[in-house]
């Protein structure tokens, strides 16, 4: 006879297809919201990071060609900006992502405020693992 799973502390040991098909997990995100999240965050840091990393590529051109004398300082500056600019790119592609059927907007501004809240409200209430 098989003994049931013991809960841990990183939840049930139950196999996921074990699980009754008819209780979703309530913390998911729907396919279609992940799906544009990622579309945003693909946009939002890709673009600054491949401009950061073509800045070390035409500081390098510029540079050894003689075209230019950039000091280092400007281009390690310059690039760095870029990265940063695409980590802030990683939270605007979450936090601007519609979680309605519509997909919202073509920048997703005025869902930042409202995911924003929806981010609170998880957090007050105890994260969204808390039974």
């Amino acid at each position: 006879m098989a003994r049931p799973a013991k809960p841990s502390a990183f939840g049930s040991k139950q196999n996921p297809a074990q699980r009754s098909p008819k209780s979703p997990r309530p913390s998911q995100i729907p396919e279609a919201v992940s799906r544009r999240m990622a579309r945003r965050i693909g946009l939002a840091t890709g673009l600054p990071t491949l401009l950061g990393m073509f800045v070390f590529v035409a500081s390098y051109f510029l540079v050894s060609r003689r075209l230019l004398d950039i000091p280092p300082v400007a281009t390690l500056g310059l690039s760095g900006g870029f990265f940063l600019l695409g980590l802030v790119g990683l939270s605007y592609g979450v936090l601007s992502a519609s979680w309605e059927e519509a997909p919202g907007s073509l920048l997703g501004i005025e869902q930042i405020g409202l995911n924003i809240n929806r981010l609170k409200t998880s957090i007050k209430a105890g994260g969204p693992g808390d039974s």
